[in-house]
């Protein structure tokens, strides 16, 4: 052999080796991107389930109080839709809706068929509107009407 063809053949063969060397600085790179992945993946997973495990706290829970079960009201959020209130709550907002205007307690005890004239009626109405009002289902006026919030 030649000399000039041995220093062709090192100067290859280096080249090759900075390559694989190359690689081999890539192939560390794609492992610690996956150990990130990895680590992304679990806490993803541990939020995923905090969040399921608040929608389901979220939801309406039914509670003893006097001797009857009562339905809470959850907190209006996007993705809840009026179907996880209770039915009594329902009416209350289709007859809110159906006023059209910001209405006052009185003409929603009248569309729901209450007895206006006695004010232990109304107040139970009251504390019911109060309540969607702080749940983020009602929107309640300065004067103390009640409107649908969009």
């Amino acid at each position: 052999m030649v000399e000039s063809e041995i220093a062709e053949r090192i100067a290859a063969r280096r080249a090759e080796l900075d390559e694989l060397e190359d690689l081999v600085k890539q192939l560390d790179q794609v492992r610690d991107e996956r150990d990130e992945l990895a680590v992304a993946e679990r806490v993803w997973r541990r939020m995923a389930e905090r969040f399921a495990g608040e929608r389901v706290a979220a939801a309406p829970a039914a509670v003893q109080v006097a001797g009857r079960a009562v339905l809470l009201v959850p907190h209006r959020e996007g993705g809840v839709d009026e179907a996880v209130l209770p039915p009594e709550c329902q009416r209350i907002l289709a007859a809110v809706r159906q006023a059209g205007a910001p209405v006052a307690t009185r003409a929603v005890g009248e569309t729901l068929g209450l007895d206006t004239g006695v004010r232990g009626k109304l107040e139970p109405l009251r504390g019911k509107l109060t309540r969607l009002a702080e749940r983020g289902w009602l929107r309640k006026q300065p004067d103390g009407r009640y409107a649908v919030r969009l």
